[in-house]
């Protein structure tokens, strides 16, 4: 039986907030970078619909083509705290102009190892949900 106190031992609150935050929502590339560097694994997955990244340069690079294609006033924030347990953290969030409508909401989903996220899967809620 797994000790209890070693399958609870990730914050997934502050790594997938800090993920959300640092990474996703840091339009400046050498401040990200070192928030990926932090945050990931050196062999990490950035897996998106349609598109995947792996490895600490990957991933700076398809966030970087993701913020370029939204509009520079929009951002990202959580809609509650991440939950987690056996190494696998959810996060719900959303994103839009700031203090505007929201235009698109999602969920990560990130598998841990060792403390930092190995895998990272986005899922954008169909339009209307």
């Amino acid at each position: 039986m797994t000790n209890q106190a070693q399958v609870d031992s990730i914050d997934y609150d502050r790594l997938m907030q800090a993920n959300l935050n640092s990474v996703f929502g840091e339009r400046d590339a050498k401040r990200r970078f070192e928030a990926i560097r932090q945050l990931y694994a050196e062999d990490a997955v950035l897996y998106e619909p349609g598109a995947e990244a792996k490895g600490h340069v990957a991933i700076n690079e398809a966030v970087t083509g993701l913020l370029s294609s939204l509009p520079p006033n929009f951002g990202f924030s959580a809609v509650g705290p991440a939950v987690g347990h056996h190494n696998i953290g959810r996060l719900k969030w959303r994103s839009g102009p700031a203090n505007g409508p929201v235009a698109v909401t999602g969920t990560d989903v990130a598998h841990f190892e060792k403390g930092r996220i190995h895998s990272l899967y986005v899922f954008l809620d169909p339009v209307g949900a």
